[in-house]
C-alpha cells in the first residue's frame, strides 16, 4: 500500500530525542556554527538520515536576527548573461550558508517591483537586480527594507547601495570607436526591445552619439520589440540588407543577435567580414569558437556575480565597483 501524503513532516524535535541531545544542539550541528564535539554531530546527522529530516530554512530565516537569504530578481533565463552571474555568485553564497532565491521579470518594470515587493516580504540579507532602472515604488521599497541591495551589469547611474558591473555607455562608445578605426563607414544597427533592456538602450546611444560626432551617422537599424535570439539576429539582418544593401558593417546588441547574422551571410555567401563587418556584445564562449571568430566586447559577468555575493558575504560599506570589459578583436570585422 501507498504512504498518504499527508502525514506530519518531522520535526527538529524528534531529531533531538533521536540523537539524545538538546534542540538547540541539533540547531548547532545542521547550520555548522557554535560549538559541539565530533560525536555529537555524528549522532545528530545520524538522526537526521534516519529520520529524513529537512531544515526550515524560511522559520530559521524568520525565527534569526541575520537572514541567510539572498533573493535575486533578474530579466532572463534564457540569455547565458543572467545564468553566469548566477553561477558567479552561487558557490560564494554556497560556501557562507548563504540561500539564493531567483525570481524572472523578463524586462518587465512592473513585473520586477511586484517580485521585489514578494522578495521582501521573506525579509532577505540582500536583493541582488540588474541595472539602475527600476519604478520609483520598487526603489522606494528597497530603500526602506533593512537588507542589502546590489545592482549588477551596469555602473551607468546612481547605485541605491551596492553596485558591481561595467559601463555600457563605454562599451557602445568602444565598439563605435573600434568600427569606426577599421574603415567602416556605412554601419548599421540590429537589436532587440531598447526601452526594456535598458543596458543595451545605453549602448546603441552611445554607439550612435559617437558615430555622430566623428561624422559618420547611423546608416539604418531594425530594432525587435521582443527579447534577443540567434532566429531574430537573422531576420533583422535580411530586413536591413533589403532596405540599405551597401552597409559595409552591423552593430547588434548582443552575440545571440550576432550569430543569427553571422548565419546569415554563410547562407547568401556574402562574404565577412570584406562585403559586410559583424560585431557583437557579450564575448560568449560560442562567439569564440565559431569559423570566424566573433569581434565582439566581452564582459565580466561570472566575475561579477563573484563580487556582488562577496559583498554582501563581508557586509561590505556602500560601494560602485566597475570591473570593465575586454574588446575582442575576432575576425568578423
Amino acid at each position: 500500500m501507498g504512504t498518504s501524503r499527508n502525514q506530519t513532516a518531522v520535526t527538529l524535535a524528534q531529531v533531538a530525542e533521536a540523537a539524545g541531545v538538546g534542540e538547540s544542539t541539533v540547531s548547532r550541528v545542521l547550520r555548522n556554527h557554535g560549538s559541539f564535539s565530533g560525536k555529537t554531530r555524528d549522532r545528530v546527522m545520524t538522526a537526521v538520515e534516519r529520520l529524513g529530516y529537512v531544515p526550515n530554512r524560511i522559520a530559521g530565516t524568520l525565527a534569526s536576527t541575520g537572514s541567510r537569504l539572498v533573493a535575486f530578481v533578474i530579466p532572463s533565463l534564457s540569455n547565458i548573461v543572467f545564468a553566469d552571474v548566477l553561477r558567479g555568485a552561487g558557490a560564494t553564497l554556497e560556501e557562507h550558508q548563504y540561500q539564493a532565491v531567483f525570481a524572472v521579470t523578463d524586462y518587465d518594470p512592473a513585473r520586477e517591483e511586484a517580485l521585489v515587493a514578494s522578495m521582501l516580504a521573506w525579509r532577505p540579507a540582500a536583493v541582488m537586480l540588474a541595472g539602475y532602472e527600476h519604478t520609483e515604488r520598487t526603489i522606494k521599497m528597497l530603500r526602506a527594507a533593512n537588507c542589502r541591495v546590489v545592482e549588477m551589469l551596469d555602473v551607468d547611474g546612481t547605485a541605491l547601495d551596492l553596485a558591481v558591473g561595467f559601463s555600457n555607455r563605454a562599451a557602445g562608445r568602444a565598439s563605435a570607436e573600434f568600427l569606426l578605426k577599421r574603415g567602416y563607414r556605412r554601419i548599421g544597427y540590429v537589436g532587440h526591445d531598447l526601452d526594456r533592456d535598458t543596458r543595451a538602450g545605453k549602448r546603441y546611444s552611445s554607439f550612435c552619439e559617437t558615430l555622430s560626432a566623428n561624422g559618420v551617422p547611423l546608416a539604418d537599424r531594425e530594432i525587435y520589440r521582443e527579447a534577443s535570439s540567434v532566429e531574430r539576429g537573422r531576420l533583422g539582418l535580411d530586413l536591413l540588407l533589403a532596405r540599405t544593401p551597401d552597409l559595409d558593417a552591423v552593430y547588434f546588441s548582443n552575440d545571440d543577435m550576432a550569430l543569427g547574422g553571422y548565419f546569415h551571410c554563410l547562407a547568401l555567401g556574402i562574404v565577412i567580414p570584406s562585403q559586410l563587418a559583424i560585431f557583437g556584445y557579450n564575448g560568449l564562449d560560442l562567439g569564440r569558437v565559431m569559423p570566424q571568430a566573433l569581434s565582439t566586447i566581452r564582459t565580466p559577468r561570472v566575475a561579477t556575480g563573484q563580487l556582488a555575493a562577496k559583498l554582501i558575504v563581508d557586509n561590505a560599506p556602500s560601494q560602485v565597483i566597475d570591473l570593465g570589459f575586454e574588446l575582442i578583436e575576432g575576425a568578423t570585422a
